[in-house]
């Protein structure tokens, strides 16, 4: 039988929320050292926790493990010296010829536990709201993420976390990020998500906008272009959707596509520790100081409750609709204040 310490290990792997596989021997036939029973957990990093064969075994049982956690799927491997070759077979066996092995026959169990993908939405705009409903139900572990966001309004996420900070959110996840807020603070928040360990990192918008906001980040952060070509803008395969509960479909769909492995693109930018940070200077949240709400390039009136993009100018705080509008005020804002003078205005 399956040792106590294996069910042990499972389930504080479980409770932690990490992915690992178990092996365990179902069959054999002699010569073989391997007893019925036998098991061990692989882990993703290829590690392996108990036994289940010999020097010969153990590698074929760790690669198969490592394709099981990849696909979610069980599979029953069968090793021995002589067979049909390295296949599956029509009821679900694969055979693996072993060379290597002593002459007799190994019948492998493997059963990938992988948590539930976790999902984050950045935005409170009526795709985010289709797409924590929708991730939801897919059995997506569903956070909405928005320093205005109410609970109330996503009420099939997981969690509403009402604050800027992606960065500092779970250290050790690495969750599949959309950013959905729809040019309320893009270029923010996809630099946040690619400064840290994600599956992927996808923006709803249009080409011209993902053009722009891949060019803020070129210009504007140290981020580097290895990690920028990794966004997925605009997000979503193309199935022609038009709704917001048929672009959050799209999207899932791309997600699915990238969790499954099946995804023909590069949807990961890799460990955190390769790129830089995001400049300090930059606020995400709601403001309750006196502040000039008329957006000084553009003219937009800025709502109090949403004013994230500010800048100081002469003491001066002005709020800004996009970040691009705030950026081009810094680099010159006698341009923009000269024509004008602008005074802070109240609610």
């Amino acid at each position: 039988m399956t040792t106590p310490s294996v069910f042990v290990r499972a389930a504080e792997l479980e409770a932690a929320g990490r992915p690992f596989a178990v092996a365990t021997v179902v069959a054999v036939r002699k010569p073989t050292s391997a007893r019925p029973g036998a098991s061990g957990i692989v882990h993703p990093d290829g590690s392996i926790e108990g036994w289940v064969g010999g020097s010969c075994a153990q590698p074929v049982v760790v690669r198969e493990a490592l394709r099981a956690m990849a696909d979610a799927q069980p599979r029953l491997l069968r090793l021995s010296k002589d067979g049909p070759g390295e296949g599956r077979r029509a009821d679900g066996v694969i055979e693996l010829v072993m060379t290597c092995h002593s002459g007799g026959t190994l019948e492998i169990y493997v059963e990938p536990h992988v948590p539930a993908a976790q999902l984050w939405v950045v935005g409170t705009t009526p795709i985010a709201g289709a797409l924590a409903r929708l991730g939801s139900a897919a059995g997506w572990r569903v956070t909405v993420i928005d320093p205005v966001a109410e609970a109330d309004a996503f009420p099939a996420a997981e969690r509403v976390h009402t604050s800027a900070d992606i960065r500092g959110l779970d250290p050790e996840a690495s969750p599949f990020v959309v950013v959905a807020s729809q040019g309320i603070w893009d270029e923010e928040a996809v630099g946040l998500a690619l400064t840290r360990e994600v599956s992927y990192v996808g923006l709803v918008a249009s080409p011209t906008r993902a053009g722009v906001v891949r060019e803020w980040l070129r210009e504007e952060t140290t981020i580097g272009d290895e990690r920028i070509a990794a966004l997925r803008a605009p997000a979503g395969m193309d199935i022609g959707a038009e709704t917001a509960d048929e672009i959050a479909l799209s999207i899932l769909a791309e997600l699915v596509q990238v969790r499954r492995g099946r995804a023909d693109f590069v949807a990961s930018p890799g460990p955190a520790t390769v790129a830089g940070a995001i400049p300090e200077t930059i606020s995400l949240e709601p403001v309750v100081d006196d502040i000039v709400l008329l957006d000084p390039v553009c003219g937009m009136t800025v709502e109090r409750a949403h004013a994230r993009h500010l800048a100081d100018h002469d003491g001066v705080i002005y709020a800004f609709c996009s970040i691009g509008c705030r950026t081009r005020f810094i680099k010159e804002p006698a341009t923009f204040l000269s024509a004008t003078e602008y005074s802070p205005m109240h609610d």
